[in-house]
């Protein structure tokens, strides 16, 4: 099964068995985000290598999330910064679509119920666990001292970003997680594009905390 960077994230950050997320709603949220704009990059659509995003090639991936979110960048009056993107992306429903898409997949169990009888909620357990299996090996062994691919570096910059790296794996290594996350093992190109989607995650975090914090 073929899965997005932001899929990975998603399946990364909620527990399998209560389908409940181990991060706060901000920080997977913007995550999420990040990791649309990095496969993007990663995949030739978009260039990151600089202060803001700028579509390079405009031909659909065919993958409805990231088609959506390149015609969004294409169509904005002017370009905006990455941490810019990631805040009006986290608050579009993504992660909500996602997890609907990863049910209707047969990947997770979409539970509804009600809190106190009157609240409802939705939780998603697990229903088939080897697409997250595959992730976690191939992080896992990328932690582990495997030379990163593009994407797997991907994936670990926005967990970092997001705080999620030390719940999804605990027991990694910090000093391998941080040189990853800085793109040390690769070419100045993918470092760029990683040390910029690793920044407007966590900028994104900051700003979004901040606000709800001062509306609250």
């Amino acid at each position: 099964m073929t899965l997005t960077i932001a899929e990975e994230v998603l399946l990364l950050a909620y527990r399998e068995d209560t389908g409940k997320p181990v991060i706060g709603s901000v920080e997977l949220d913007c995550a999420l985000g990040g990791a649309l704009l990095a496969e993007l990059a990663v995949r030739g659509r978009v260039d990151l290598d600089g202060a803001k995003v700028v579509p390079v090639d405009h031909t659909r991936l065919g993958e409805e999330e990231l088609d959506a979110t390149l015609t969004r960048i294409a169509e904005e009056p002017r370009p905006h910064k990455a941490d810019w993107w990631v805040g009006k992306l986290r608050a579009g429903r993504l992660r909500k679509r996602l997890l609907t898409r990863l049910a209707a997949r047969g990947v997770l169990n979409e539970q509804q119920s009600k809190i106190l009888g009157i609240f409802p909620t939705t939780r998603y357990p697990e229903l088939d666990p080897s697409p997250e299996k595959g992730v976690r090996e191939r992080v896992q062994s990328v932690l582990a001292g495997a030379e990163p691919d593009e994407r797997t570096a991907v994936l670990i910059a926005v967990m970092h970003a997001a705080k999620l790296d030390r719940k999804a794996f605990p027991d990694a290594p910090k000093g391998r997680i941080k040189e990853i996350a800085q793109g040390q093992w690769t070419g100045e190109a993918v470092r760029k594009t990683i040390a910029s989607v690793h920044a407007a995650v966590a900028a994104a975090t900051t700003a979004a905390t901040v606000a709800a914090t001062a509306g609250s």
